[in-house]
């Protein structure tokens, strides 16, 4: 089985709903086990400010299913807890992205691992370094110097586990 690492976020119709029932449909996911998940971290918005704060956490998974499979199934579980997506980086329901599949680095139109701009975002460095403190990833930057640059983050956590 194979390692990944899944992004959730949410800032629509009950956030911390949405993802815990993401990850609840994480774990029945076939040939996959949820391992471990990180606390729920309120942030505010990326892209436009007139929009709610976000909900987000990152989930550990085992897998045998191909990247493009899982890919399939995470827009499933989006699209069935009712996923809008209104503006680029707005508001929405429920957002899963793999972050890191493996070792692995994938590059199409489709898919991108890891993903194209995590290491630039807090809300997927803090809580990933949560579950996963010596991970380094595929291209070989260590994901504790990764978080020093979000020592100061404004985030604040909404739920403990």
């Amino acid at each position: 089985m194979k390692p990944v690492y899944i992004a959730l976020g949410s800032n629509l119709s009950t956030p911390i709903a949405q993802l815990n029932t993401a990850l609840k449909a994480l774990n029945q996911l076939p040939h996959t086990v949820l391992i471990k998940s990180s606390s729920f971290y309120q942030s505010k918005p990326l892209g436009p400010q007139d929009q709610p704060d976000y909900v987000n956490a990152v989930a550990y998974l085992q897998t045998d299913l191909p990247a493009f499979t899982l890919l399939d199934h995470l827009q499933q579980i989006e699209n069935t807890q009712g996923r809008i997506r209104l503006r680029r980086w707005g508001e929405r329901t429920l957002d899963l992205d793999i972050l890191l599949y493996d070792n692995e680095i994938i590059q199409t139109e489709r898919l991108t691992i890891p993903h194209y701009d995590m290491h630039n975002r807090e809300f997927v460095i803090v809580p990933l370094f949560e579950i996963a403190p010596t991970l380094v990833l595929p291209n070989k930057i260590r994901l504790t110097d990764l978080v020093q640059q979000f020592r100061e983050h404004q985030m604040t956590i909404v739920n403990l586990k």
